[in-house]
């Protein structure tokens, strides 16, 4: 008897909880877009520091390769400094999508 007013009461709790929080949810909406937004700018220059140091790593990397005379240094060099160009790339055209 005492379990079945417990899961009553428990119940009736849910169901008057979801009943409160009922809402069309526009202001938390409109927050997140703004909280979002406001951390493109940063983002954007962290990859671009990102990008930039990756660069900086795959010409020491380039530049040791050709000092010691491997034969796939432009495979080496085509790599790393694709990526380094993908980054930069990519925070400029996700930056001008979602701003």
């Amino acid at each position: 008897m005492k379990q079945k007013r417990l899961i009553m009461m428990l119940a009736v709790l849910a169901a008057a909880g979801a009943a409160m929080a009922q809402g069309n949810g526009q202001a938390g909406i409109t927050e997140a877009t703004q909280l979002v937004t406001g951390y493109f700018d940063p983002g954007t220059k962290l990859v671009y520091a990102v990008g930039a140091i990756i660069g900086l790593i795959g010409g020491v990397k380039v530049y040791q390769k050709f000092s010691s005379g491997d034969p796939d240094t432009s495979k080496t060099a085509s790599s790393w400094f694709g990526a380094c160009i993908f980054l930069i790339v990519a925070a400029t055209i996700l930056r001008s999508f979602f701003l």
